[in-house]
């Protein structure tokens, strides 16, 4: 059975055609499975950014856990610089693909805005903060938890993986890390799911929760959140319905087998095809 999230909502929403390749391409009879997973594996500069950063904050974080020593910020850079160019060495990427760019120059098209996020992470108030956590709270932080974020929304299948997770006082605090623009209504969404996660995960009063998306670039700030259990409510009603949604593009839900791929139509919007991995595939 097909578990929900805000990125598969999102693909479904965007563009059903685009959603068929993306969690079903291995049922497409026109074209092969490897001409879909490769085209479903290419990345973008703006999201390998995001993946570069994440991973950096993640080992920042677990080496807070281990050490209250200082950090080594000449180190902390040749670190994330060595990790940008092996990141970008080891994918393909959309704009290459496409003919954008004959290649990617990491070190330049990548690496400035990567550091520019950690140099405003570094010199943020939230950083400080972290830092002068005492050891025995910084034992019961949850930093990219293994595993997908598995949960139930209202009975239903979701997933909900927080960035960071860490007790403040009797609240729980989460934290979303933001490479990119603020969108507040697609990052508020994600928020909500965090909390339900937490709130179900850690049996904890979803008012006494509290969730930021701190948006890195172009300056360190953050948008924060509260629950309460009347919003829990009301979100367990938004997972249901958009659940129902792709259901219908299902022959058998309990099996998530898909309908034939002409059910699921191409966006009449051509200006979303010019950002799709798949674009090639419907001749567009």
């Amino acid at each position: 059975m097909l578990g929900w999230s805000v990125t598969r909502y999102d693909t479904f929403t965007f563009c059903k055609r685009l959603y068929y390749y993306q969690y079903y391409g291995n049922y497409d009879h026109e074209y092969s499975r490897h001409e879909i997973n490769t085209l479903k594996k290419l990345t973008t500069i703006p999201l390998e950014i995001g993946n570069i950063v994440h991973d950096i904050l993640k080992t920042f974080l677990e080496r807070l856990q281990r050490s209250a020593k200082p950090i080594d910020q000449n180190r902390f850079f040749a670190y994330s610089k060595q990790l940008t160019q092996r990141y970008s060495d080891a994918k393909k990427f959309f704009e290459t693909y496409y003919g954008e760019y004959e290649s990617i120059e990491s070190l330049e098209m990548l690496y400035p805005k990567v550091e520019q996020c950690l140099i405003n992470f570094l010199e943020s108030e939230r950083s400080d903060w972290l830092i002068s956590r005492p050891e025995e709270e910084k034992s019961k932080w949850v930093i990219e938890p293994p595993g997908y974020g598995k949960t139930t929304i209202n009975g239903y299948k979701a997933y909900c993986k927080v960035d960071f997770l860490f007790p403040s006082g009797k609240n729980l605090q989460i934290m979303d890390w933001k490479t990119g623009q603020p969108h507040m209504e697609k990052h508020k969404k994600q928020l909500t799911a965090y909390s339900y996660w937490a709130s179900d995960k850690f049996n904890h009063n979803p008012a006494l929760i509290n969730c930021s998306s701190a948006y890195l670039f172009p300056e360190y700030h953050e948008m924060d959140m509260s629950l309460s259990h009347e919003d829990i409510l009301a979100f367990s009603k938004i997972v249901q319905n958009e659940t129902f949604q792709m259901w219908e593009y299902c022959i058998d839900v309990e099996q998530n087998l898909p309908k034939p791929k002409d059910a699921f139509p191409i966006t009449v919007s051509i200006n979303k095809c010019n950002t799709c991995n798949f674009k090639q595939l419907c001749r567009r």
